[in-house]
């Protein structure tokens, strides 16, 4: 088998779990074909009644799924979307993940890349899992979080009450949610605690500098050409300015790199998200843009868990 061919075998066999005549719809563009084939393949081995739903660049950006592929997603026990990363297209992957959660179970792969599969999905995800685990255990009901890092960010939260999420790459119930590459905690902060100001590296797939200051939770002030073009496609909808997520990245392998998907999971980063928080906290929205923060330092609670982007856990 190739190094791709595995990779999928892990997405099939050890993520999503497929068994044997359970219906599985697989979402792709052209850009992802080599990688939607080698998965598609395997789900067959594995038994599973696959359908492939390609997207062609003629009918995107795409912002509201047809009656045909709400049909489609009804009927579907697990769902995988690999669409190139796109703005735009924040409404649709919204109801994906919703309609994903509510009915069947999904794995989010937006902009993955033959690399990134063969580098981070094909890997026992025991040790990353095993870490995740203690960094939530550390984390979890903290009245208190300061993030810093030497670009400016200073920033603090709680996240008492709410509930952690641990992707490590087990997507096989009904339910679940998650991405390959894995390789994260998550929550939504305590929205009315959330006061600073971050300063960010990455904001869903835009490289470069941008600041960020948050009031009570809600985005008031920012800068940054990758910040602007998130906060035109918001277009006034206040439920895109508030804070949805906080997380943490646990995968030793992933690097800080242009694609979110893979650079929110990073070691020694953490990422905030604007917009919905997923069931996590208070606010719905249509959309949702992680911001990533290098370098951190993190305290709970007085304690220093992370310093200059090293865990010391």
């Amino acid at each position: 088998m190739t190094k791709l061919e595995q990779a999928a075998k892990r997405a099939v066999g050890q993520a999503l779990r497929l068994k044997p005549g359970e219906s599985f719809l697989l979402v792709t563009d052209r850009q992802k074909m080599e990688i939607a084939e080698a998965i598609a393949g395997e789900a067959r081995q594995a038994g599973a009644e696959t359908t492939t739903y390609l997207m062609t660049e003629t009918l995107r950006p795409i912002q509201a799924p047809t009656k045909l592929f709400r049909g489609l997603m009804d009927k579907a026990q697990a769902v995988l979307y690999m669409l190139e990363a796109r703005i735009e297209e924040k409404p649709f992957r919204g109801y994906m993940v919703k309609t994903g959660t509510e009915r069947a179970r999904i794995c989010m792969m937006p902009g993955i890349t033959r690399d990134m599969m063969e580098r981070l999905v094909n890997i026992d995800f025991t040790a990353m899992d095993a870490f995740t685990r203690r960094v939530i255990r550390t984390v979890k009901n903290a009245g208190r979080i300061e993030i810093e890092n030497p670009a400016g960010t200073r920033i603090a939260f709680s996240v008492q009450g709410r509930a952690w999420h641990n992707d490590n790459g087990d997507i096989g119930k009904k339910g679940k949610h998650g991405n390959l590459p894995a390789g994260e905690c998550y929550t939504a902060p305590v929205e009315e605690t959330f006061t600073g100001r971050l300063v960010i590296s990455l904001i869903d797939d835009k490289l470069g500098r941008g600041l960020m200051e948050f009031e009570k939770g809600r985005l008031v002030r920012w800068s940054g050409a990758g910040i602007g073009a998130i906060v035109k496609n918001i277009a006034g909808d206040p439920t895109g300015m508030i804070v949805g997520e906080f997380g943490i990245g646990t995968n030793r392998g992933a690097r800080i790199c242009p694609s979110m998907l893979e650079a929110e999971k990073a070691f020694g980063t953490v990422h905030f998200a604007i917009g919905d928080s997923y069931g996590l906290g208070k606010n719905a929205s249509q959309h949702h843009y992680d911001a990533l923060v290098d370098k951190v330092t993190i305290r709970v609670n007085g304690r220093e868990i992370a310093r200059n982007g090293r865990f010391l856990i």
